[in-house]
């Protein structure tokens, strides 16, 4: 066998390859063990801990480049808080993050009420979660709700009036919320450290991209973040902490986008071996 040809592999094949290796498991996804990191468990303890008083503010901060990793966390904090009873308020500080936090509110909705009998076990917009949508620029709202959320928000998504939602009953500044969960592909759980955690004291969790996760090891390590959800891995996570704890059923898009994650890093560390192997043996042949 002529190893050196290792060297020239026609690229078509790699990107036949890479093509079925990510592909076949998003249609036929072989299931990987989740283990629950810490960082993961830390923000999930703190969310399932919100006492009745208080609320969930979900800051939905991301475009549609980066929706594969940050929309599965935001689908399963929302069934999460359902689940639990916990009021949740949904903003965004990019206005292209705004079709898609609708999307994801609307949808863990109808999830819910396709399974409800009464009106007690029912999501009910503006009773149990609002979506108050998108005030620029980002450091004006982060500032504006440690004085009143509602004056930053006077109205929703929809153009309804806030306050006289029954979700904000009890709900008017940081006090009243238990945790700011910033969903971002950029920076935006390091500004509601800086700016709401350093002025108001609220505790704040992340949601960032795999590639990204490096930059607030600090915060996470000095306790400044709650707890963080590392790229899809910590999507994953936390789809299984709220399928197997709370047992509410869902589609678990971060879990079966793993399997194909997993392939393509398998396939990749092949051809690098492959590609070793092949320069090895010419470098032995001269």
């Amino acid at each position: 066998m002529n190893l050196a040809k290792l060297l020239v592999l026609d690229r078509k094949i790699i990107f036949l390859v890479m093509a079925l290796v990510i592909g076949i498991p998003i249609i036929v996804p072989f299931g990987l063990p989740i283990t629950v990191t810490e960082r993961t468990q830390k923000l999930f303890d703190v969310v399932d801990a919100t006492p009745p008083d208080k609320a969930v503010l979900i800051s939905t901060d991301y475009a549609p480049q980066t929706e594969p990793e940050l929309h599965p966390m935001m689908f399963s904090l929302l069934r999460h808080c359902l689940a639990r009873k916990i009021r949740v308020l949904v903003v965004t500080l990019y206005v292209e993050a705004g079709g898609l936090a609708e999307q994801a509110v609307e949808t863990v909705i109808k999830e819910f009420n396709s399974r409800a009998t009464s009106n007690a076990d029912s999501i009910i917009y503006g009773r149990d979660i609002v979506y108050l949508g998108w005030q620029p620029p980002p450091i004006i709202p982060i500032l504006g709700m440690g004085r009143s959320i509602t004056d930053v928000y006077p109205v929703d998504w929809y153009k309804q009036p806030v306050p006289s939602m029954p979700v904000m009953n009890g709900i008017n500044t940081y006090d009243d919320i238990s945790i700011v969960v910033a969903f971002s592909g950029g920076s935006s759980p390091i500004w509601y450290v800086q700016f709401a955690q350093t002025r108001y004291g609220v505790k704040v969790g992340g949601g960032v991209t795999a590639v990204s996760v490096p930059d607030f090891y600090p915060y996470l390590e000095s306790g400044q973040l709650s707890g963080l959800l590392a790229g899809m891995k910590g999507a994953s996570e936390y789809e299984e902490l709220v399928a197997t704890v709370t047992g509410v059923p869902g589609r678990r898009k971060a879990t079966e986008g793993m399997s194909s994650q997993s392939a393509a890093h398998l396939a990749i560390m092949a051809f690098i071996v492959f590609g070793n192997i092949g320069y090895f043996a010419t470098k032995r042949r001269r």
